[in-house]
Parts: structure tokens; C-alpha cells; sequence
């Protein structure tokens, strides 16, 4: 879907910068005006690393009045894979530094507010104030937490991705969107705590060329919401596997729309994750494998035996699933927990496919 430009065009924009972004004001339906919406818009960037860098080198080489970039951290050597902001000689100096030598290397007319500072529930909101965009570009999820849940407050958009290893997801939360359309929140798609225990980059690693690809789609997503040009992947998970040079789409709804089991309480029993031999296991001994992914994406393979269910219609009606016990099974393992949370309050024992497919297909793939 469409929406309004966020941003009101500048009067006009300086002879050297109309030269400078002379490729995007001949794109059809971008054009001059598109481009001074750019010069007047102000995008906050929270991270400096993997996905922020390459997203601050997009949106100041587009053009972006003022860019806020948010990060406590320091440049490492091991950060050079990726995070391609930085250089050798940044080693040891604020990450936030090399997005200020690099913006005004590309586009003099933007303005870059450096912001080194550990981002919290109780400081997101005050360094948040003022963004029209919002892109998270952090790596643990307590931060992205604290990032959705102010630009929730806030009724900013916020421009989401995350990679790890050689997979990636993106998309677009808004809880003030235009009227007519639904809010999406960060728990529409991870319930509270459903990733606290994911592993980090630095335990699993992350390919680094798939960081550029995915922070260039983030800013591109932000300048989609500025401008009004193009669909912002509202409603859409993107979904990448750079291994088999793969991009699929899984829609996205209010889990308020869909979900009418109470919340688990906090007390509640952690949901057992099972690893591939050990679900193969739970299904000979009678378990039902409940793959919960959209029918585009079981169409291109599933586990033999399994029931096919998408995630909305296991919400809609959780006491519909009869069996003992069901092994929820996803694409990487966040819609299975969903699922999972879901049965297991209607009474269905219910466990998970740890690491979803893409787990199942590593495993089980000969070498």
C-alpha cells in the first residue's frame, strides 16, 4: 500500500546540490519535489554497525537534511567485515565519529547529530523526539525493544531489520499509521521476549555483504516513507536466505486482530524448543508437525507428515488443533513460538522447531 508523504518539501535546493542528486530527480515519479522532501526530512539511525552504516551512507549520499545517529560503541577491528562506515584508522574511536566524516565526504547539505550514548527504555523517547524515521539498526533485542517501544509512544515510523548468519528479515512498524490502516508493533511479529535468548552475531557470526544489502533496503524503506513514492513493506515481512539467493515476502497482521487466547502469565513454563532429531523424534512417537508458514511459502517444501496451518488461522481458533502434542514449525522459529504460546494456553502441549526450516534444512543437508 501507498501512503502520504511524511515531509514537507524545502522551498528549493542549492544549484550544487541539484547537480550532486541530479539521477533521482529524473526518476519518474520522484522528480524535484521527492528530492526536497529528502532535504527537509530528519532520520534518526540507532546503531552505527552492520546495518546502520550502510543505511547513514545511503540516506546522506540521497540527500537527507539531518541524519541522528545513536551509538554508545567504539570501532574494532572485527567490526571492518561489515560495517563499512569505518576504517583502520577508526580503530578505537566513537562509531558515531566516522558517520560525521563519511556524510559530509558525500553530502555537504547534511546535517549529522553524532549521539554517543547507550540507548534505553528510560532514554528512547528524548533521543528519538523529532525523527520523522526511525531505523533500527541494533543487535540485541532488550535495545530493539526500547527502540519500538518509542517510536510506539511516539507515533514515528520505524524502519526494522535484523541479520544473522546468512538470513535477514525487514519491515515497517507504525502504531499512528495514516487512517484507514491498522497499526503494526514489534510484537505483532515477536511477542515479548520471544528473541531474549537469541544468539548473537558474535556467537553465530553474519555474512557481511548481506549487512550492506540490508541496510541499503532499510534506507530505502525510509526514503519510500519520506517521500511518498513506492510501497513501504508495511504489512510485509522480507525475508532473505543468501545462501540459495532467495527473497520471499510473509504477510504481516495485528496479532490483536487474530489472537484470542489470554497472554501467557509471566511465570509460565518456557516453551520447549526441539532440536531436528529431536522433533523427527516427537513425530514418530506420534507428534503432530504443525508447519504454520503461508501457503506461497509451503509450496516450495515442507516436512513430510506435516499439518499445514498459517500462523492467523492457528491464533483465530487455537482450540481447533486437536492432537496430543504439535511441534510448531516456521521459517526461522519466531512464528512457531507464536503459535506455540497460543495451543499451549487452549491446553495443546506444544513445543517448537528451534531454528525453524532453515535449521532443518542445515541439519539435514549432506555436506
Amino acid at each position: 500500500m501507498a501512503f502520504p508523504p511524511l515531509v514537507e518539501p524545502v522551498a528549493a535546493l542549492g544549484d550544487a546540490e541539484r547537480t550532486r542528486t541530479s539521477r533521482h530527480r529524473v526518476l519518474a515519479g520522484f522528480g524535484d519535489e521527492a528530492q526536497r522532501r529528502l532535504a527537509a526530512a530528519h532520520i534518526a539511525v540507532v546503531g552505527a554497525g552492520g546495518l546502520g552504516s550502510p543505511a547513514v551512507l545511503a540516506l546522506a549520499a540521497a540527500g537527507v537534511g539531518t541524519l541522528t545517529v545513536i551509538d554508545d560503541d567504539r570501532v574494532e577491528a572485527s567490526n571492518l567485515q561489515r560495517q563499512v562506515m569505518h576504517r583502520v584508522t577508526d580503530v578505537g574511536a566513537p562509531k558515531v565519529d566516522s558517520a560525521v566524516r563519511v556524510a559530509a565526504e558525500l553530502s555537504p547539505t547534511t546535517l549529522v547529530r553524532p549521539v554517543q550514548a547507550l540507548l534505553t527504555p528510560d532514554t528512547a523517547r528524548e533521543l528519538l523526539a523529532g525523527a520523522d524515521v526511525v531505523i533500527d539498526g541494533t543487535d540485541t533485542f532488550p535495545t530493539r525493544a526500547a527502540v519500538a517501544a518509542a517510536c510506539e509512544d511516539l507515533g514515528v515510523p520505524l524502519v526494522w531489520g535484523v541479520v544473522q548468519e546468512f538470513h535477514a528479515q525487514a519491515t515497517v512498524f507504525w502504531s499512528a499509521p495514516p487512517a484507514g490502516t491498522a497499526p503494526l508493533r514489534l510484537a505483532d511479529l515477536y511477542p515479548p521476549d520471544a528473541a531474549a535468548d537469541a544468539p548473537s552475531c558474535a556467537q553465530v557470526g553474519v555474512l557481511g555483504a548481506l549487512c550492506l544489502q540490508v541496510g541499503s533496503l532499510l534506507a530505502t524503506e525510509a526514503i519510500k516513507l519520506v517521500t511518498g513514492v513506492g510501497e513501504p513493506l508495511y504489512g510485509r515481512v522480507l525475508v532473505i536466505d543468501a545462501l540459495r539467493g532467495r527473497t520471499d515476502e510473509v504477510p504481516l497482521r495485528p496479532a490483536a486482530a487474530v489472537a484470542v487466547a489470554p497472554a501467557a502469565p509471566a511465570d509460565a513454563a518456557p516453551i520447549p524448543q526441539l532440536t531436528p532429531d529431536e522433533a523427527l523424534a516427537a513425530q514418530r512417537d506420534g507428534a503432530v508437525l504443525l508447519d504454520v508458514r503461508e501457503p506461497a511459502e509451503t509450496a516450495r517444501g515442507v516436512i513430510a507428515g506435516s499439518l499445514l496451518m498459517p500462523l492467523g488461522d492457528v491464533l483465530a481458533h487455537p482450540a481447533g488443533i486437536t492432537a496430543g502434542h504439535v511441534v510448531v514449525v516456521c521459517q526461522m522459529g519466531m512464528r512457531a513460538l507464536q503459535a506455540a504460546r497460543a495451543l499451549r494456553a487452549a491446553g495443546v502441549e506444544a513445543s517448537v522447531l528451534s531454528g525453524g526450516l532453515d535449521a532443518w534444512t542445515h541439519e539435514t543437508t549432506p555436506a
